[in-house]
């Protein structure tokens, strides 16, 4: 019997154990890291200069995610010594630096979505901490929304808006940080706090590589040309977001079928070539304007360059305000030929010439030695041309008829480069599409540009589909394959035939560019028209995505606002998110 109660009592005390180990059901922990103080609590002003560690204490165990992504310092502290925690969750965040501290300057440490609570990951969201070096905490804000005026759809993860202020001085260096700095969230909202009066220039960026500093034509950029004047506070100072000109570079050169190409980074406008190697006398160079490639062609085994051995080829180039000599290890690929294909598919649609395409410049065809024929037995009349705009396309021209079956025949060398032939003769086989398996889409654009614009239909991928270089305020694509397309205007306002982007440096906004407020769907046989009103003061997300067909009224047709002009600035304080501010 005592052995009976004895077992009874240690069963007892084993559940209780386990009870205590292991707690059942409850609700799952929400709530965030609470902010206890820190070492400079109070009064936080009039702190040293020498100061080079803050503390920040926290209820309860807490990591940091991201905070090189999350924490921003404004002013900027370059000499950023040490961050914890690091791995290891603590109570505390410590920052350590050894820069000294500017005199009468509010600093602050906003740390965005870093600090999280260590067991379930819940954020302290836009915890922000300030101090400052003078008698006071500077209290003023500038508020607002960044939106992208180029892009047709937001990104499936939302790009890294950093937004900047630079102080107003005789010379500003734009390679460093701005002076004040913050990122908008997911929905292009921003906050700029604990700013001291004075003037600034403002600038905000997509900042791709993490690094806070504007890169020129490789993050978009929006910014306002007349300096802000920050007596208040500003709400309301938005800003559109558009790619940005890339400076003029030098890249590279590298071999290609027939040549060498030389790459550019910004889009020069003409480049001269010259051979600076001896073997290299005869030569052609060809450069499309504004175009960032430029192909030398030459025949390296009548040259015998690089034929038996690498060898080192040598050009110079000037593009007006650059000028150099580069170099490239050449060898000749014996097997390197010139070639014509069909890429368009072997169905052609109606109206439309039969393209050929070839991986060498055509300088020469013979088009009085090809023949035509339709099902293989009749041959029909036809013209043939190389394309005034691109030197590798051959269009030929005939009347093609709706649901016939066709059959080119190139005899060899009737194709000819500045020193190739086509080496074998080449059959294309294709089929003349029918008109009802296409539709048609008219724009009635009222307060069309002044300028010459670009119509854009765009694919599902953002690809450019269709395209009409014009300036008539009724625009008609007439064959449209059926599909669903996003619309766009982009105004060659300086009409040079080129979109530009912006330049910040220069204080060149970008040129305009319009959204339509919804997809088109192109339909057989449909003739879809639509109004679209450039200045409609409605002002729709264009990012967001369409409603349904069935919820759209194509009576309300709107646009984003053309380019990042300046705008109204509110200086009455609005309603803004409760940021969590210390």
């Amino acid at each position: 019997m005592k052995k009976l109660l004895l077992l009874a009592v240690f069963s007892l005390i084993l559940l209780s154990c386990a009870r205590v180990g292991s707690p059942v059901g409850g609700d799952k922990d929400t709530i965030p890291p609470n902010f206890l103080g820190s070492n400079i609590d109070t009064p936080r002003v009039l702190v040293p200069q020498d100061f080079r560690e803050l503390r920040l204490a926290f209820d309860e165990y807490i990591t940091l995610k991201d905070v090189n992504k999350n924490l921003i310092i404004s002013p900027p502290i370059r000499r950023i010594k040490k961050i914890l925690p690091a791995n290891l969750a603590t109570r505390e965040v410590i920052i350590q630096w050894e820069d000294t501290l500017q005199a009468n300057t509010t600093y602050s440490f906003n740390f965005g979505n870093a600090i999280q609570d260590n067991n379930e990951g819940n954020p302290l969201p836009y915890f922000t901490y300030a101090f400052s070096t003078g008698e006071k905490i500077d209290d003023l804000y500038i508020s607002g929304e960044i939106t992208d005026g180029y892009q047709i759809r937001p990104p499936s993860k939302p790009a890294s808006i950093v937004i900047g202020l630079y102080q107003v001085k005789d010379t500003m260096d734009y390679r460093q940080k701005p002076y004040y700095i913050t990122r908008a969230d997911d929905d292009g909202y921003y906050e700029l706090n604990y700013i001291s009066p004075g003037e600034f220039r403002v600038i905000a960026f997509e900042d791709e590589n993490g690094n806070s500093v504007y890169d020129p034509g490789k993050e978009k950029v929006a910014f306002r040309k007349e300096p802000v004047k920050v007596d208040s506070s500003i709400s309301g100072l938005n800003m559109k977001l558009f790619p940005s000109r890339k400076p003029l570079k030098y890249l590279e050169m590298k071999p290609m079928d027939g040549g060498v190409v030389m790459l550019f980074e910004g889009n020069p406008e003409s480049v001269q070539v010259k051979s600076v190697s001896e073997k290299l006398k005869n030569y052609k160079v060809t450069h499309r304007p504004n175009s960032d490639s430029v192909k030398i062609w030459f025949n390296a085994a009548d040259q015998n360059i690089g034929v038996n051995s690498t060898e080192n080829v040598r050009l110079s180039y000037d593009t007006g305000s650059r000028q150099d000599t580069v170099s490239l290890f050449y060898k000749h690929n014996e097997k390197t030929e010139m070639l014509i294909e069909n890429r368009g598919g072997n169905l052609l649609p109606p109206k439309s010439p039969f393209r050929i395409s070839s991986n060498f410049m055509i300088d020469k065809i013979q088009p009085e030695k090809w023949t035509l024929t339709l099902d293989s037995l009749t041959v029909e009349p036809f013209t043939a041309k190389i394309s005034e705009t691109n030197p590798y396309q051959i269009l030929v021209e005939a009347n093609f008829q709706e649901g016939q079956k066709y059959r080119l025949t190139v005899p060899s060398k009737t194709v000819s480069s500045f020193y190739e032939s086509t080496s074998k003769p080449m059959r294309f086989d294709f089929e003349a599409d029918q008109l009802q398996n296409f539709g048609s889409i008219t724009f009635q654009l009222a307060n069309k540009p002044e300028s010459k614009f670009w119509l854009q239909l765009l694919n599902s991928n953002e690809e450019v589909a269709y395209s009409k270089y014009t300036d008539q305020a009724n625009v008609k694509f007439d064959i449209v394959k059926p599909e669903e397309y996003f619309v766009r205007i982009l105004v060659d306002n300086n009409e040079n035939g080129l979109w530009e982007g912006a330049d910040f440096q220069k204080e060149i906004f970008a040129e305009d560019a319009y959204i339509f407020y919804k997809k088109i769907s192109a339909r057989p046989l449909w003739e879809i028209v639509e109004p679209w009103d450039l200045t409609d003061p409605r002002k729709l997300d264009p990012q967001k995505p369409a409603a349904p067909a069935a919820q759209q009224n194509p009576s309300t047709p709107r646009t984003t606002t053309p380019r990042n002009t300046n705008q109204p600035l509110q200086t009455t304080p609005q309603q803004r998110p409760q940021l969590q501010r210390r």
